[in-house]
Protein backbone atom coordinates (compact mmCIF):
# COMPACT_ATOMS: atom_id res chain seq x y z
CA UNK A 1 0.00 0.00 0.00
CA UNK A 2 1.34 3.35 -0.94
CA UNK A 3 2.43 5.79 1.81
CA UNK A 4 0.38 9.22 1.52
CA UNK A 5 2.48 12.17 0.03
CA UNK A 6 3.82 14.51 2.92
CA UNK A 7 2.11 17.30 4.08
CA UNK A 8 2.74 20.76 4.18
CA UNK A 9 4.93 20.78 7.37
CA UNK A 10 6.86 18.05 6.27
CA UNK A 11 7.88 19.30 2.90
CA UNK A 12 8.66 22.62 4.77
CA UNK A 13 11.19 20.65 7.42
CA UNK A 14 12.64 19.21 4.46
CA UNK A 15 13.11 22.10 2.27
CA UNK A 16 14.87 24.09 5.78
CA UNK A 17 17.16 21.43 6.16
CA UNK A 18 18.40 21.71 2.56
CA UNK A 19 19.29 25.55 3.03
CA UNK A 20 22.03 27.13 3.92
CA UNK A 21 22.22 28.34 7.50
CA UNK A 22 20.03 25.91 8.68
CA UNK A 23 17.62 26.85 11.40
CA UNK A 24 17.91 23.95 14.63
CA UNK A 25 15.34 21.85 13.78
CA UNK A 26 13.50 21.61 17.46
CA UNK A 27 12.95 25.45 16.87
CA UNK A 28 11.92 25.04 13.15
CA UNK A 29 9.03 22.21 14.34
CA UNK A 30 8.39 24.45 17.52
CA UNK A 31 7.34 27.41 15.25
CA UNK A 32 5.57 25.39 12.88
CA UNK A 33 3.84 23.39 15.35
CA UNK A 34 2.65 27.35 16.90
CA UNK A 35 1.63 28.10 13.66
CA UNK A 36 -2.27 29.22 13.07
CA UNK A 37 -4.11 27.05 10.46
CA UNK A 38 -2.83 27.54 7.25
CA UNK A 39 -0.39 29.75 8.14
CA UNK A 40 2.94 27.58 8.34
CA UNK A 41 5.15 29.19 5.76
CA UNK A 42 4.21 32.56 7.19
CA UNK A 43 5.54 31.11 10.79
CA UNK A 44 8.79 30.76 9.72
CA UNK A 45 9.22 33.62 7.70
CA UNK A 46 8.30 35.63 11.08
CA UNK A 47 10.15 33.91 13.22
CA UNK A 48 13.29 34.67 11.15
CA UNK A 49 14.41 31.32 11.02
CA UNK A 50 15.22 31.48 6.92
CA UNK A 51 18.81 33.37 6.73
CA UNK A 52 18.36 32.52 2.92
CA UNK A 53 15.32 32.78 1.59
CA UNK A 54 15.98 32.44 -2.03
CA UNK A 55 17.73 29.19 -1.25
CA UNK A 56 14.91 28.00 0.58
CA UNK A 57 12.04 28.89 -1.91
CA UNK A 58 13.94 27.29 -4.41
CA UNK A 59 13.97 23.90 -2.37
CA UNK A 60 10.90 24.39 -1.63
CA UNK A 61 10.12 24.80 -5.46
CA UNK A 62 11.76 21.52 -6.24
CA UNK A 63 10.39 19.42 -3.67
CA UNK A 64 6.84 20.89 -5.08
CA UNK A 65 7.90 20.39 -8.50
CA UNK A 66 6.73 24.10 -9.33
CA UNK A 67 8.43 27.42 -10.96
CA UNK A 68 10.90 28.61 -9.01
CA UNK A 69 11.61 32.55 -10.39
CA UNK A 70 13.07 35.65 -8.59
CA UNK A 71 10.34 38.96 -8.32
CA UNK A 72 11.21 40.85 -11.68
CA UNK A 73 11.35 44.45 -11.50
CA UNK A 74 8.09 46.12 -11.99
CA UNK A 75 7.00 48.23 -14.92
CA UNK A 76 5.90 51.61 -13.56
CA UNK A 77 3.97 51.71 -17.50
CA UNK A 78 1.53 48.75 -16.48
CA UNK A 79 -0.59 49.41 -13.80
CA UNK A 80 -0.72 46.31 -11.81
CA UNK A 81 -4.38 47.69 -10.66
CA UNK A 82 -5.35 46.46 -14.22
CA UNK A 83 -3.90 42.76 -14.09
CA UNK A 84 -5.42 41.78 -10.68
CA UNK A 85 -8.21 43.50 -8.07
CA UNK A 86 -5.92 44.70 -4.90
CA UNK A 87 -8.39 43.09 -2.47
CA UNK A 88 -7.48 39.88 -4.14
CA UNK A 89 -3.51 40.69 -4.49
CA UNK A 90 -2.99 42.01 -0.73
CA UNK A 91 -5.09 39.54 1.06
CA UNK A 92 -3.10 36.65 -0.52
CA UNK A 93 0.01 38.29 -1.28
CA UNK A 94 0.04 38.14 -5.09
CA UNK A 95 1.80 39.45 -7.37
CA UNK A 96 0.62 39.90 -11.12
CA UNK A 97 3.59 40.03 -13.78
CA UNK A 98 3.84 40.06 -17.59
CA UNK A 99 2.25 37.62 -20.07
CA UNK A 100 3.99 35.26 -20.94
CA UNK A 101 2.60 33.16 -23.84
CA UNK A 102 -0.86 34.14 -23.40
CA UNK A 103 -0.90 33.14 -19.77
CA UNK A 104 -0.51 35.84 -16.96
CA UNK A 105 1.95 35.33 -14.98
CA UNK A 106 1.61 35.28 -10.75
CA UNK A 107 4.40 35.47 -8.09
CA UNK A 108 3.40 34.01 -4.95
CA UNK A 109 5.19 32.74 -1.90
CA UNK A 110 2.63 30.51 -0.35
CA UNK A 111 2.24 27.19 -2.26
CA UNK A 112 -0.11 25.80 0.20
CA UNK A 113 -2.86 28.58 -0.20
CA UNK A 114 -4.75 26.76 -2.35
CA UNK A 115 -7.95 29.74 -1.85
CA UNK A 116 -5.59 32.06 -3.36
CA UNK A 117 -5.11 29.96 -6.42
CA UNK A 118 -9.53 29.28 -6.51
CA UNK A 119 -10.27 32.78 -6.36
CA UNK A 120 -7.49 33.95 -8.72
CA UNK A 121 -9.34 31.62 -11.21
CA UNK A 122 -13.09 32.79 -10.63
CA UNK A 123 -11.17 36.14 -10.94
CA UNK A 124 -9.54 35.56 -14.02
CA UNK A 125 -10.85 34.82 -17.49
CA UNK A 126 -7.28 33.84 -18.99
CA UNK A 127 -4.97 31.18 -17.79
CA UNK A 128 -2.38 31.96 -15.54
CA UNK A 129 1.95 31.23 -14.85
CA UNK A 130 2.28 30.78 -11.47
CA UNK A 131 5.77 31.16 -10.07
CA UNK A 132 6.89 30.45 -6.52
CA UNK A 133 9.40 33.38 -5.65
CA UNK A 134 10.61 34.75 -1.88
CA UNK A 135 8.36 36.87 -0.10
CA UNK A 136 10.22 40.16 1.08
CA UNK A 137 10.37 41.11 -2.66
CA UNK A 138 6.83 40.36 -3.22
CA UNK A 139 5.62 42.48 -0.44
CA UNK A 140 7.88 44.97 -1.49
CA UNK A 141 6.64 45.32 -5.11
CA UNK A 142 2.65 44.99 -3.81
CA UNK A 143 3.46 47.89 -1.23
CA UNK A 144 4.85 49.78 -4.34
CA UNK A 145 2.24 49.15 -6.82
CA UNK A 146 -0.70 49.11 -5.56
CA UNK A 147 0.10 51.76 -2.79
CA UNK A 148 -0.81 52.13 0.83
CA UNK A 149 -4.28 51.21 2.27
CA UNK A 150 -5.25 50.17 -1.23
CA UNK A 151 -7.18 46.83 -0.16
CA UNK A 152 -9.06 49.30 2.16
CA UNK A 153 -9.67 51.80 -0.27
CA UNK A 154 -10.74 49.74 -3.06
CA UNK A 155 -13.75 48.13 -1.64
CA UNK A 156 -15.23 51.83 -0.59
CA UNK A 157 -14.22 53.54 -3.90
CA UNK A 158 -16.46 50.28 -5.50
CA UNK A 159 -19.12 51.46 -3.53
CA UNK A 160 -18.92 54.98 -4.42
CA UNK A 161 -18.86 54.11 -7.82
CA UNK A 162 -21.93 51.96 -7.83
CA UNK A 163 -23.92 54.90 -6.08
CA UNK A 164 -22.72 58.30 -8.33
CA UNK A 165 -22.21 59.58 -11.34
CA UNK A 166 -19.23 60.94 -12.59
CA UNK A 167 -20.66 64.88 -11.72
CA UNK A 168 -20.94 63.53 -8.19
CA UNK A 169 -17.64 62.02 -7.75
CA UNK A 170 -16.11 65.69 -8.29
CA UNK A 171 -17.59 66.57 -5.38
CA UNK A 172 -14.97 66.28 -2.11
CA UNK A 173 -16.40 64.55 1.21
CA UNK A 174 -17.96 66.64 3.74
CA UNK A 175 -18.55 64.20 6.46
CA UNK A 176 -16.64 60.88 7.50
CA UNK A 177 -19.52 58.12 7.44
CA UNK A 178 -18.40 55.04 9.70
CA UNK A 179 -16.52 52.47 7.19
CA UNK A 180 -14.92 55.59 5.27
CA UNK A 181 -13.67 56.97 8.24
CA UNK A 182 -12.04 53.33 9.50
CA UNK A 183 -10.61 53.60 5.70
CA UNK A 184 -9.10 57.15 6.40
CA UNK A 185 -8.03 56.19 9.72
CA UNK A 186 -6.25 52.80 8.54
CA UNK A 187 -5.10 54.78 5.72
CA UNK A 188 -2.95 57.44 7.41
CA UNK A 189 -1.74 54.88 9.99
CA UNK A 190 -0.43 53.18 6.83
CA UNK A 191 1.20 56.40 5.50
CA UNK A 192 2.65 56.68 8.77
CA UNK A 193 4.44 53.05 8.69
CA UNK A 194 5.18 52.84 5.60
CA UNK A 195 7.16 55.93 5.90
CA UNK A 196 9.22 55.30 8.95
CA UNK A 197 9.82 51.83 7.32
CA UNK A 198 11.37 53.77 4.26
CA UNK A 199 13.12 55.70 7.09
CA UNK A 200 11.39 59.28 5.98
CA UNK A 201 11.97 62.11 7.67
CA UNK A 202 8.64 63.67 5.92
CA UNK A 203 5.36 63.59 4.61
CA UNK A 204 3.95 65.75 1.76
CA UNK A 205 0.40 65.23 1.08
CA UNK A 206 -0.24 67.57 -2.04
CA UNK A 207 -3.52 67.93 -3.87
CA UNK A 208 -3.18 68.06 -7.50
CA UNK A 209 -5.93 69.25 -10.39
CA UNK A 210 -7.69 65.24 -10.33
CA UNK A 211 -5.53 63.70 -7.99
CA UNK A 212 -3.34 63.44 -4.46
CA UNK A 213 0.08 62.87 -4.39
CA UNK A 214 2.27 61.99 -1.21
CA UNK A 215 5.69 61.86 -1.14
CA UNK A 216 8.29 61.19 1.33
CA UNK A 217 11.59 62.57 1.69
CA UNK A 218 14.34 59.76 2.52
CA UNK A 219 17.95 60.69 2.71
CA UNK A 220 17.28 64.47 1.74
CA UNK A 221 15.69 63.43 -1.62
CA UNK A 222 11.97 63.38 -2.52
CA UNK A 223 10.33 59.91 -3.38
CA UNK A 224 6.57 59.71 -4.91
CA UNK A 225 4.92 56.92 -2.95
CA UNK A 226 1.92 54.65 -4.67
CA UNK A 227 -1.58 55.58 -3.93
CA UNK A 228 -4.81 53.88 -4.79
CA UNK A 229 -6.61 55.08 -7.89
CA UNK A 230 -9.56 57.49 -7.37
CA UNK A 231 -7.80 58.35 -3.52
CA UNK A 232 -8.49 62.31 -4.82
CA UNK A 233 -12.43 61.23 -3.80
CA UNK A 234 -11.38 61.13 -0.06
CA UNK A 235 -8.65 63.77 0.21
CA UNK A 236 -10.73 66.24 2.23
CA UNK A 237 -11.26 63.40 4.59
CA UNK A 238 -7.97 62.75 4.52
CA UNK A 239 -6.89 66.28 5.66
CA UNK A 240 -9.62 66.46 7.80
CA UNK A 241 -7.92 62.90 9.91
CA UNK A 242 -4.64 65.03 9.96
CA UNK A 243 -5.62 67.79 11.10
CA UNK A 244 -7.48 66.25 14.04
CA UNK A 245 -4.85 64.19 15.13
CA UNK A 246 -3.35 67.29 15.05
CA UNK A 247 -6.09 69.41 17.38
CA UNK A 248 -6.05 71.28 14.58
CA UNK A 249 -9.32 73.67 13.45
CA UNK A 250 -11.21 71.18 10.67
CA UNK A 251 -13.21 73.81 9.56
CA UNK A 252 -10.42 75.97 9.07
CA UNK A 253 -9.46 75.67 5.17
CA UNK A 254 -8.23 79.13 4.10
CA UNK A 255 -5.55 80.00 6.53
CA UNK A 256 -2.22 78.06 7.47
CA UNK A 257 -1.88 76.14 10.66
CA UNK A 258 0.63 74.27 12.84
CA UNK A 259 0.22 71.34 15.36
CA UNK A 260 1.99 68.51 16.67
CA UNK A 261 0.99 64.68 16.87
CA UNK A 262 2.36 62.56 19.39
CA UNK A 263 2.29 59.27 17.27
CA UNK A 264 3.05 55.58 18.88
CA UNK A 265 4.10 52.48 16.29
CA UNK A 266 5.67 49.31 17.06
CA UNK A 267 6.74 50.28 20.35
CA UNK A 268 8.74 53.24 19.19
CA UNK A 269 7.47 57.12 19.98
CA UNK A 270 7.47 59.91 17.36
CA UNK A 271 6.47 63.28 17.05
CA UNK A 272 5.05 64.43 14.31
CA UNK A 273 5.24 68.25 13.32
CA UNK A 274 2.04 69.33 11.40
CA UNK A 275 2.13 72.55 8.83
CA UNK A 276 -1.22 73.22 6.51
CA UNK A 277 -0.73 75.44 3.68
CA UNK A 278 -4.32 76.16 1.59
CA UNK A 279 -3.62 75.63 -2.05
CA UNK A 280 -5.61 76.56 -5.42
CA UNK A 281 -6.34 72.37 -5.39
CA UNK A 282 -7.08 72.17 -1.52
CA UNK A 283 -4.96 71.93 1.19
CA UNK A 284 -1.65 70.35 1.53
CA UNK A 285 -0.23 68.76 4.67
CA UNK A 286 3.57 68.30 4.99
CA UNK A 287 4.07 65.93 8.03
CA UNK A 288 7.74 66.39 9.69
CA UNK A 289 8.82 63.16 11.55
CA UNK A 290 10.64 63.45 14.71
CA UNK A 291 11.64 60.17 16.42
CA UNK A 292 12.76 60.39 19.88
CA UNK A 293 15.23 57.25 19.71
CA UNK A 294 18.95 58.47 21.19
CA UNK A 295 21.91 59.55 19.29
CA UNK A 296 25.59 59.66 20.38
CA UNK A 297 27.80 61.57 18.84
CA UNK A 298 29.21 58.01 16.76
CA UNK A 299 25.50 58.18 14.77
CA UNK A 300 26.93 61.05 13.47
CA UNK A 301 29.63 59.06 11.79
CA UNK A 302 32.43 61.42 12.59
CA UNK A 303 35.83 60.41 12.41
CA UNK A 304 37.36 59.60 15.18
CA UNK A 305 39.66 62.99 14.99
CA UNK A 306 36.78 65.10 14.60
CA UNK A 307 34.99 63.08 17.35
CA UNK A 308 37.50 64.08 19.78
CA UNK A 309 38.03 67.44 18.84
CA UNK A 310 33.87 67.80 19.59
CA UNK A 311 34.48 66.28 22.67
CA UNK A 312 36.98 68.68 24.22
CA UNK A 313 34.98 71.45 22.64
CA UNK A 314 31.82 70.17 25.12
CA UNK A 315 34.11 69.49 27.88
CA UNK A 316 34.49 73.38 27.92
CA UNK A 317 33.21 75.03 31.23
CA UNK A 318 31.71 78.63 29.09
CA UNK A 319 31.28 80.29 25.20
CA UNK A 320 29.31 80.07 22.88
CA UNK A 321 29.61 77.13 20.38
CA UNK A 322 27.97 77.70 16.57
CA UNK A 323 26.54 75.33 14.34
CA UNK A 324 26.32 76.65 10.86
CA UNK A 325 25.13 75.67 7.79
CA UNK A 326 21.87 75.73 5.21
CA UNK A 327 18.70 74.94 6.00
CA UNK A 328 17.93 70.71 6.39
CA UNK A 329 21.81 70.09 6.89
CA UNK A 330 21.21 68.59 10.38
CA UNK A 331 22.02 71.65 12.78
CA UNK A 332 19.05 70.81 15.29
CA UNK A 333 19.98 67.04 15.09
CA UNK A 334 23.75 67.80 15.88
CA UNK A 335 22.82 70.42 18.72
CA UNK A 336 20.52 67.89 20.19
CA UNK A 337 22.97 64.95 20.09
CA UNK A 338 25.63 67.50 21.83
CA UNK A 339 22.70 67.70 24.63
CA UNK A 340 22.27 64.45 25.17
CA UNK A 341 26.01 64.28 25.75
CA UNK A 342 25.94 66.87 28.26
CA UNK A 343 22.96 66.04 30.02
CA UNK A 344 23.52 64.33 33.42
CA UNK A 345 22.48 65.17 37.27
CA UNK A 346 25.10 67.57 38.01
CA UNK A 347 24.17 70.05 34.77
CA UNK A 348 20.98 72.00 34.49
CA UNK A 349 20.27 72.82 30.74
CA UNK A 350 17.52 75.12 29.36
CA UNK A 351 16.92 75.49 25.33
CA UNK A 352 14.38 77.96 23.93
CA UNK A 353 13.43 76.94 20.45
CA UNK A 354 10.79 77.80 17.45
CA UNK A 355 9.36 75.30 17.72
CA UNK A 356 10.94 72.15 20.31
CA UNK A 357 11.80 69.68 18.16
CA UNK A 358 12.80 66.46 20.19
CA UNK A 359 11.50 66.78 23.70
CA UNK A 360 14.70 65.95 25.99
CA UNK A 361 13.99 64.14 29.51
CA UNK A 362 15.98 66.23 32.34
CA UNK A 363 16.37 69.39 29.90
CA UNK A 364 13.86 72.82 30.72
CA UNK A 365 12.40 73.43 27.01
CA UNK A 366 10.81 76.50 25.66
CA UNK A 367 8.74 77.31 22.76
CA UNK A 368 9.08 81.01 21.53
CA UNK A 369 5.33 82.36 21.72
CA UNK A 370 5.69 85.51 19.69
CA UNK A 371 1.95 86.09 20.33
CA UNK A 372 2.74 86.89 23.69
CA UNK A 373 5.80 88.18 23.42
CA UNK A 374 7.85 85.09 24.16
CA UNK A 375 10.49 85.64 22.03
CA UNK A 376 14.33 84.41 21.98
CA UNK A 377 15.69 87.32 23.49
CA UNK A 378 12.83 87.58 26.30
CA UNK A 379 12.93 84.08 27.09
CA UNK A 380 16.68 84.01 26.98
CA UNK A 381 17.09 86.94 29.98
CA UNK A 382 14.28 84.87 32.10
CA UNK A 383 16.82 81.80 31.33
CA UNK A 384 19.84 83.98 32.63
CA UNK A 385 18.26 84.40 35.46
CA UNK A 386 17.44 81.22 36.05
CA UNK A 387 20.85 79.75 36.97
CA UNK A 388 21.44 77.17 33.80
CA UNK A 389 25.14 75.45 33.04
CA UNK A 390 24.18 75.33 29.37
CA UNK A 391 21.94 77.13 27.90
CA UNK A 392 20.76 76.28 23.61
CA UNK A 393 19.01 79.10 21.59
CA UNK A 394 17.49 77.61 18.37
CA UNK A 395 18.97 80.20 16.46
CA UNK A 396 20.46 83.53 16.62
CA UNK A 397 18.48 85.59 14.47
CA UNK A 398 18.57 88.81 15.27
CA UNK A 399 21.16 91.40 17.48
CA UNK A 400 19.08 91.62 20.33
CA UNK A 401 19.16 87.98 20.93
CA UNK A 402 23.19 87.41 20.04
CA UNK A 403 24.42 89.88 22.13
CA UNK A 404 22.30 88.41 25.20
CA UNK A 405 23.94 84.89 24.49
CA UNK A 406 27.42 86.69 24.33
CA UNK A 407 26.82 87.92 27.49
CA UNK A 408 25.89 84.75 28.95
CA UNK A 409 29.02 83.41 27.73
CA UNK A 410 30.90 85.70 29.33
CA UNK A 411 29.69 85.17 32.79
CA UNK A 412 30.03 81.25 32.62
CA UNK A 413 27.84 79.80 30.95
CA UNK A 414 28.23 77.05 27.94
CA UNK A 415 25.71 78.26 24.89
CA UNK A 416 24.93 76.83 21.67
CA UNK A 417 22.98 77.93 18.95
CA UNK A 418 23.04 77.94 15.21
CA UNK A 419 23.42 80.80 11.89
CA UNK A 420 22.85 79.87 8.63
CA UNK A 421 26.29 80.42 6.82
CA UNK A 422 28.26 78.41 4.07
CA UNK A 423 30.70 77.60 6.07
CA UNK A 424 32.03 77.59 9.49
CA UNK A 425 34.55 80.72 8.84
CA UNK A 426 31.75 82.27 7.11
CA UNK A 427 29.87 82.08 11.00
CA UNK A 428 32.61 85.38 11.93
CA UNK A 429 31.57 87.36 9.09
CA UNK A 430 27.70 86.64 9.72
CA UNK A 431 28.02 88.25 13.09
CA UNK A 432 30.16 91.19 12.16
CA UNK A 433 27.08 91.90 9.69
CA UNK A 434 24.92 91.45 12.40
CA UNK A 435 26.44 94.41 14.42
CA UNK A 436 28.68 92.52 17.06
CA UNK A 437 31.91 94.08 18.07
CA UNK A 438 34.65 92.50 17.22
CA UNK A 439 36.14 91.81 20.97
CA UNK A 440 33.21 90.47 21.62
CA UNK A 441 33.01 87.95 19.24
CA UNK A 442 36.91 86.71 19.95
CA UNK A 443 36.25 86.63 23.37
CA UNK A 444 32.72 84.72 24.12
CA UNK A 445 32.95 82.34 20.69
CA UNK A 446 34.64 79.12 21.25
CA UNK A 447 34.47 77.73 17.83
CA UNK A 448 32.18 77.22 14.50
CA UNK A 449 31.28 74.11 13.04
CA UNK A 450 29.92 74.08 9.86
CA UNK A 451 27.82 70.95 8.33
CA UNK A 452 26.55 69.33 6.13
CA UNK A 453 24.52 65.77 5.35
CA UNK A 454 25.36 63.01 2.35
CA UNK A 455 24.09 59.94 1.68
CA UNK A 456 25.52 56.74 2.33
CA UNK A 457 26.16 54.41 0.28
CA UNK A 458 24.46 51.17 0.32
CA UNK A 459 26.81 48.50 2.03
CA UNK A 460 24.67 45.86 -0.05
CA UNK A 461 25.77 47.04 -3.86
CA UNK A 462 28.25 49.71 -4.11
CA UNK A 463 31.11 48.82 -6.45
CA UNK A 464 34.94 50.64 -7.25
CA UNK A 465 34.23 53.86 -9.58
CA UNK A 466 35.04 53.88 -13.43
CA UNK A 467 35.25 56.20 -16.04
CA UNK A 468 35.66 59.90 -15.61
CA UNK A 469 35.57 59.60 -11.71
CA UNK A 470 39.26 58.09 -11.75
CA UNK A 471 40.57 60.60 -14.67
CA UNK A 472 43.63 62.19 -13.10
CA UNK A 473 42.85 65.13 -14.48
CA UNK A 474 38.90 65.52 -13.07
CA UNK A 475 40.35 64.59 -9.89
CA UNK A 476 42.72 67.03 -9.44
CA UNK A 477 39.97 69.89 -10.82
CA UNK A 478 38.22 68.78 -7.59
CA UNK A 479 40.90 68.36 -4.97
CA UNK A 480 40.69 64.73 -4.10
CA UNK A 481 44.01 63.07 -3.34
CA UNK A 482 44.86 61.01 -6.68
CA UNK A 483 47.10 58.46 -5.14
CA UNK A 484 43.71 57.21 -3.04
CA UNK A 485 41.55 57.10 -6.76
CA UNK A 486 41.45 53.05 -6.04
CA UNK A 487 39.49 53.61 -3.30
CA UNK A 488 36.53 55.36 -4.91
CA UNK A 489 33.27 53.82 -4.66
CA UNK A 490 29.70 54.68 -6.78
CA UNK A 491 26.28 54.13 -6.15
CA UNK A 492 24.56 51.17 -8.00
CA UNK A 493 21.13 50.67 -7.00
CA UNK A 494 19.65 47.29 -5.26
CA UNK A 495 16.52 45.99 -3.61
CA UNK A 496 17.82 46.80 -1.02
CA UNK A 497 18.16 50.69 -1.12
CA UNK A 498 15.39 50.88 -3.31
CA UNK A 499 17.48 51.53 -6.75
CA UNK A 500 18.87 54.50 -5.47
CA UNK A 501 22.88 53.23 -4.73
CA UNK A 502 22.33 55.15 -0.90
CA UNK A 503 20.72 54.19 2.47
CA UNK A 504 21.26 56.93 5.09
CA UNK A 505 23.28 59.84 5.54
CA UNK A 506 26.56 60.85 7.51
CA UNK A 507 27.56 64.66 8.41
CA UNK A 508 30.47 65.85 6.81
CA UNK A 509 31.98 68.97 9.25
CA UNK A 510 34.72 71.32 9.22
CA UNK A 511 35.53 73.03 12.67
CA UNK A 512 36.84 76.72 13.33
CA UNK A 513 38.26 77.07 16.71
CA UNK A 514 39.34 80.45 17.62
CA UNK A 515 42.78 80.37 18.38
CA UNK A 516 44.92 83.79 19.39
CA UNK A 517 45.76 84.05 15.79
CA UNK A 518 42.37 84.22 14.79
CA UNK A 519 41.02 86.68 17.79
CA UNK A 520 43.52 89.25 16.67
CA UNK A 521 42.54 89.26 12.67
CA UNK A 522 38.71 89.25 13.79
CA UNK A 523 39.77 92.39 16.13
CA UNK A 524 41.32 94.10 13.17
CA UNK A 525 38.23 93.78 11.12
CA UNK A 526 40.45 91.10 8.74
CA UNK A 527 38.33 89.88 5.60
CA UNK A 528 37.32 86.60 4.87
CA UNK A 529 39.84 85.38 2.82
CA UNK A 530 42.49 86.05 5.52
CA UNK A 531 40.27 84.56 8.17
CA UNK A 532 39.99 81.29 6.15
CA UNK A 533 43.44 81.34 5.63
CA UNK A 534 44.54 81.54 9.33
CA UNK A 535 41.77 78.79 9.87
CA UNK A 536 43.56 76.19 7.85
CA UNK A 537 47.16 77.14 9.22
CA UNK A 538 45.89 76.73 12.73
CA UNK A 539 44.87 73.39 11.62
CA UNK A 540 40.83 73.93 10.45
CA UNK A 541 40.26 70.83 7.78
CA UNK A 542 37.49 72.29 5.15
CA UNK A 543 34.35 70.36 4.58
CA UNK A 544 35.70 69.12 1.32
CA UNK A 545 38.48 67.83 2.66
CA UNK A 546 36.41 65.72 5.08
CA UNK A 547 33.98 64.48 2.73
CA UNK A 548 37.12 63.41 0.79
CA UNK A 549 38.22 60.83 3.88
CA UNK A 550 34.64 59.61 3.80
CA UNK A 551 35.10 58.55 0.38
CA UNK A 552 38.04 56.89 0.61
CA UNK A 553 36.44 54.98 3.53
CA UNK A 554 34.05 54.03 0.83
CA UNK A 555 31.19 55.72 2.42
CA UNK A 556 29.62 57.79 -0.10
CA UNK A 557 30.58 59.01 -3.41
CA UNK A 558 32.44 61.75 -5.45
CA UNK A 559 29.24 63.29 -6.67
CA UNK A 560 27.55 63.65 -2.96
CA UNK A 561 30.52 64.92 -1.14
CA UNK A 562 30.97 67.44 -4.59
CA UNK A 563 26.91 68.68 -4.36
CA UNK A 564 27.14 69.58 -0.81
CA UNK A 565 30.52 71.60 -0.91
CA UNK A 566 29.85 73.39 -4.18
CA UNK A 567 29.75 76.57 -2.69
CA UNK A 568 32.82 76.15 -0.03
CA UNK A 569 34.91 75.21 -2.74
CA UNK A 570 34.22 77.98 -5.22
CA UNK A 571 34.54 80.38 -2.38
Amino acid sequence: MASPPPGPIEVLLAATAQSSGAPDPAATAAALAAAPHGRCLDALLDAALLPDESRFTQNLAAALHLTFAEVPLTDPSVPIHSLLPARLALRHRLLPGRSHDGALEIYAYDPFDLDARQMVGQCLDRPIAWRLSPRTPILDALRHGYGVGAERFEELIDGRLAQSDNDALRQEVTVLEDNEEATVMSFVNQIFSEAIRERATDIHVEPLENDVRIRYRVDGALNEVAVPPNVRLLQHSLVSRLKIMAHLDIAERRLPQDGRINLELDSQRYDVRVATIPSVNGESVSLRLLGRERMDLGALGLSPAREAQIRQLLALPNGIILVTGPTGSGKSSTLYTFLRELNTKDRRIVTIEDPVENKLDGVVQIAVKPEINLTFSTGLRSILRGDPNVIMVGEMRDLETTEIAIRGALTGHLVFSTLHTNDAVGGISRLLDMGIEPFLIASSVRAFIAQRLVRRLCPHCRQPASGHQQHDHYLDSIGFPIPQKHLILTAVGCRECRGTGYRGRLAIIEICTLSNALQDLIADRAPAAALRAAARDQGMVPMRDYGWEKVISGETTLEEVIAVTAADHSA
